[in-house]
């Protein structure tokens, strides 16, 4: 029966793991028909085919049929809807434009804090489809409301909806209503709709300036079917620059609010495989049920008071779908643990069922692991950057075949910590195995107490851990059924931690992959007794190296691009009025037929500062080749104002684009302070600041946007060179350049300027 009892554990982890995804996200029941007052996913794909159908950033034309499909669907509910127009400046992007926010409201019962409804309508420039992002988010405030409305039931709160523009740009039209729109003085509460990439589950993450006891209570007052969360991305997020609509209304009004956004399929994030096709139906369905449960409960709950004075460490748990407990239990927690595993330890070692130099040698496999594993995996993907180098060019770092080698990891990593355990299991007690783990675990939970409370439920983990312990010092190992009993003990663990393996590669890129290794030999670590058969434990080595192999060749095989994994290439001319020179770049390292009709091997990167353009990451062109100056129509730039005033020199500029401009970049080619800074009428609100050779001004004209006016004062002394760079997204189509277009399997790189014609001149000051 032993080798059964084996089988069994084996055959129970897999289980909780696939159990642990499962549960994160509904399935699409085809035969189920929804009723009027249920959200119906048929619908919702009915407004996100309308919308998604082409790129509508901010400025192009079918931004504006997108904005007049939105208005005329709430105006079909019975709504009011209004266009808030207002220039935004975000002085933390430097960015601006004018923003046209679509906004309505549905009048509650009683007087209080009202409740937002919060998602944005506009694409990533410029070849983004938007349907994920935030066109799921579009879609599911539509058919929910609908489904809310046919209740016929008044809410108690007034709920605002606010479906923002140019938050792509940086966060700006949330930033219009909130710091220019009088509704914005009653929100309570925001529920934020969002999205990272195309699938997956979607997750819950709250934004708030104080604790979030409150907020999590009320979370799960409202029952969600498929609440996916835990106090570790709380904790996380905290600390990181947070990049939504929310964060305005947190860092500018104090507003609390939930996000919901999902991150799988990372590789179709603001790229032109952002569409209707490619949204996961399931990932939807996720949005929705968040949407209906929140909504119909936060409409009729008090909102004046979500603040709280305590923070909660929560985590998905086994049956009971959250598990939360205080920050302050983290402390007693730790050191409970402690003093279980100290009079366990001298325990053991007085019952003769632990040695000294068995726990000390029984940690050697547990330290090397964590040691090999890491590193093995964090030159996995170095080294599949070298035999693979287009993968440079998915900027994101995650590929198409990302869930393959994300699996090629695990069962890596499962066949390196079989091998280096597999002497041990023959000359060690199993039970000497689990003292170290459980010792590494105790200080990870110390750190964890001290810098990141967040993480407090990786206790729960050591708890487990030391009840096997215990049941293993008061009984034989080699029971039959002893393996499968730590097994089920293991469920939490498993439960709690084989979502993260995933999530951090998925939503960082391939290149955390050391991370997961990391989590697999922690939690290997605590689950040493269950694979202590030699017979079963061989076989199971045997398998993951099978596996492993299996997985990289799958991964190899569809390492290529295709019409459905589209390789992402760019093309831009960069023009010099003032030299009048011009340039082509691409930011691609690996060249195709496309980049190759201006490219090729032997050219070399030339670029300065100021020919690069600012970018997410930051990306300066891979190669960049000298080309036939086509003497493209740059902005007329008029000095109004040149004044000294108090020992500041005050000056103010018109810019007239010649030409159809999707957005200016103003740079300094020296050390500037700007005193003061302002955007067709809008002052930058953090003044005075200084910019070194770098951008101080990102401005996209938006659709009524025709020219921009621009002023600012410095020191007198200060010596003003500023470059100015028209950027148009017309490259393709301008009747100057011949250039072949894209294959089917081809399509533009997101996350930089692309397909543009860039007209350089500077401003003599």
């Amino acid at each position: 029966m032993k080798k059964y009892a084996s089988l069994l554990s084996i055959l129970l982890i897999t289980a909780v793991i696939y159990w642990s995804f499962s549960d994160m996200k509904p399935s699409v029941n085809s035969k189920k028909t929804a009723s009027e007052t249920e959200f119906s996913l048929n619908s919702a794909l009915v407004h996100l085919k309308k919308i998604s159908q082409k790129t509508h950033y901010v400025g192009s034309q079918e931004h504006k049929v997108v904005q007049n499909y939105i208005v005329n669907e709430l105006k079909k509910l019975g709504l009011n809807p209004e266009i808030q127009q207002q220039v935004a400046v975000n002085s933390k992007w430097l960015a601006a434009t004018n923003t046209e926010n679509i906004l309505a409201k549905i009048k509650g019962t009683h007087t209080g804090k009202a409740l937002l409804l919060l998602t944005h309508y506009d694409s990533s420039p410029h070849s983004s489809l938007g349907a994920s992002d935030a066109g799921s988010g579009v879609v599911t405030i539509l058919e929910g409301l609908r489904a809310f409305l046919a209740n016929n039931k008044q809410p108690k709160n007034d709920i605002i909806i606010l479906i923002s523009d140019a938050e792509e740009l940086g966060l700006l039209g949330a930033k219009a209503f909130v710091d220019t729109h009088p509704w914005a003085k009653e929100v309570g509460l925001v529920l934020n709709f969002e999205a990272r990439g195309s699938g997956g589950p979607s997750y819950m993450l709250m934004e708030t300036n104080g604790k979030n006891g409150k907020l999590l209570s009320e979370f799960i007052k409202a029952k969600p079917n498929y609440p996916v969360a835990s106090s570790l991305m709380y904790s996380i997020y905290k600390k990181l620059p947070n990049d939504t609509d929310l964060t305005v209304f947190r860092e500018n009004a104090n507003i609390n609010g939930f996000n919901f956004a999902f991150i799988g399929d990372h590789f179709d994030y603001h790229t032109a495989q952002d569409s209707y096709e490619r949204l996961d139906r399931e990932t939807l369905l996720h949005q929705a049920d968040y949407f209906t449960t929140m909504l119909n409960y936060f409409a009729y709950s008090d909102l004046q008071n979500l603040e709280s004075n305590q923070d909660l460490v929560y985590v998905n748990f086994p049956f009971i779908k959250l598990l939360s407990y205080p920050f302050s239990w983290i402390f007693p927690m730790l050191i409970i643990a402690i003093i279980l595993f100290i009079g366990l330890l001298i325990l053991g070692i007085a019952l003769n069922k632990i040695t000294l130099k068995g726990l000390l040698k029984g940690g050697i496999p547990f330290l090397v692991s964590l040691l090999l594993c890491g590193g093995v995996s964090f030159g996995f993907w170095k080294l599949l950057l070298v035999i693979h180098p287009q993968y440079q060019d998915i900027l994101h770092g995650f590929t198409y075949n990302g869930y393959l080698y994300i699996s090629a990891v695990v069962f890596l990593n499962l066949w390196i910590l079989l091998k280096i355990y597999s002497p041990f299991y023959k000359d060690e007690k199993p039970i000497n195995l689990l003292i170290v783990p459980i010792f590494i675990w105790l200080i990870i939970n110390f750190y964890v107490w001290k810098y990141l409370q967040g993480a407090g439920f990786f206790i729960i983990p050591v708890l487990s851990a030391l009840l096997i312990l215990t049941i293993a010092i008061f009984r034989n190992l080699n029971r039959k059924f002893t393996p499968f009993l730590f097994t089920i003990l293991s469920i939490p663990t498993l439960y709690i931690f084989a979502p993260l393996v995933k999530m951090f590669p998925v939503g960082l890129g391939l290149k955390s992959l050391f991370i997961s290794a990391v989590f697999i030999v922690l939690l290997f670590g605590l689950l040493t007794p269950i694979f202590i058969r030699k017979k079963a434990t061989n076989r199971l080595r045997k398998t993951a190296g099978y596996l492993t192999f299996l997985c990289i060749g799958l991964a190899t095989y569809n390492s290529g691009f295709s019409v459905d994994h589209k390789k992402p290439n760019s093309l831009v001319y960069v023009q010099n009025s003032n030299t009048k020179t011009a340039y082509f770049g691409t930011y691609n390292n690996v060249l195709d037929s496309y980049t190759k009709q201006i490219f090729n091997k032997n050219d070399t990167i030339a670029e300065t500062e100021t020919t690069s353009t600012t970018s997410k990451y930051n990306t300066r062109f891979k190669k960049y080749k000298k080309t036939v100056f086509k003497n493209i129509s740059t902005a007329v730039i008029t000095i109004q104002t040149d004044t000294i005033i108090a020992h500041q020199r005050h000056i103010e500029l018109l810019i007239t684009p010649q030409r159809k401009i999707n957005k200016l970049e103003f740079r300094t080619k020296n050390k500037v302070t700007f005193n003061q800074l302002k955007i067709n009428g809008v002052f930058l609100e953090k003044v005075p600041f200084s910019t070194r050779k770098g951008a101080f001004l990102t401005y996209s004209f938006g659709n009524l946007d025709s020219k921009l006016a621009l002023s600012f004062s410095v020191k007198k002394e200060s010596n003003l060179e500023i470059v100015l760079k028209e950027i148009s997204y017309d490259l393709l189509s301008n009747l100057q350049f011949d250039l072949q277009p894209r294959t089917a399997e081809m399509m533009p790189m997101p996350f930089v300027t692309n397909d543009a014609i860039i007209c350089i001149q500077e401003i003599n000051l």
